[in-house]
């Protein structure tokens, strides 16, 4: 078995956390010496990038997983600051972002699926920011980003480790949006039971 993860800091880490408590480090614990991991996911990759870790994929690769889409979000939180009439007015100006979302990410998923492995996804998880009140509205409009990754899920039988349930305490979060040690710890074990226990000729499960 040789797992490899592809995306961004949700599975590359290690800057934020002590030696011991990467994604990557504590999956290896969790398959044993009998499986190997390899980290291609990259703090700050946006789907673009993931596109290129695709192509650098080792080719004795057996699993993937895949964190990708909350760099894009980012890119476009400013949309969020920006004054509106009605709901409406607000709703009209997200649409187009989610709209360029899914056709991206789903783009992203055709080529990983057309490497024909097993694959789980991660959603993104909700961000940790000390405003309350960007904070309820960074979330909200996560979930709209969110709703495309799990249909996408649904649509490829993929299943997904649903970061938004697992991080349920505080200490999950190394900082605002990064994974603390006792995060990726869950988003190890979570990985692990689905590349040896999830019947992927089946439909898509989610994992949080």
């Amino acid at each position: 078995m040789h797992l490899v993860l592809l995306g961004d800091s949700i599975l590359d880490n290690g800057a934020y956390v002590a030696r011991g408590g990467a994604v990557a480090e504590l999956l290896q614990e969790q398959v044993g010496l009998g499986a190997r991991v390899s980290l291609l996911a990259r703090d700050g990759a946006v789907m673009a990038g993931v596109l290129d870790q695709l192509r650098h994929l080792p080719g004795d690769a057996t699993h993937l997983v895949i964190s990708a889409g909350g760099n894009d979000a980012l890119r476009s939180a400013g949309v969020l600051q920006e004054p509106a009439g009605s709901v409406a007015e607000a709703l009209g100006r997200i649409e187009p972002i989610r709209d360029a979302f899914a056709r991206n990410y789903s783009a992203l998923l055709d080529r990983a699926g057309a490497r024909q492995l097993p694959t789980a996804l991660c959603t993104i998880y909700d961000v940790q920011l000390p405003d309350p009140t960007q904070r309820r509205l960074a979330n909200l409009a996560l979930a709209l980003l969110n709703d495309v990754i799990t249909r996408e899920a649904v649509r490829l039988r993929w299943p997904v480790i649903d970061l938004r349930v697992l991080f349920g305490e505080p200490g999950d979060y190394a900082n605002a949006i990064e994974p603390s040690a006792a995060g990726a710890r869950k988003i190890a074990v979570a990985a692990a039971a689905i590349a040896y226990s999830h019947d992927f000729g089946g439909p898509s499960s989610f994992y949080g």
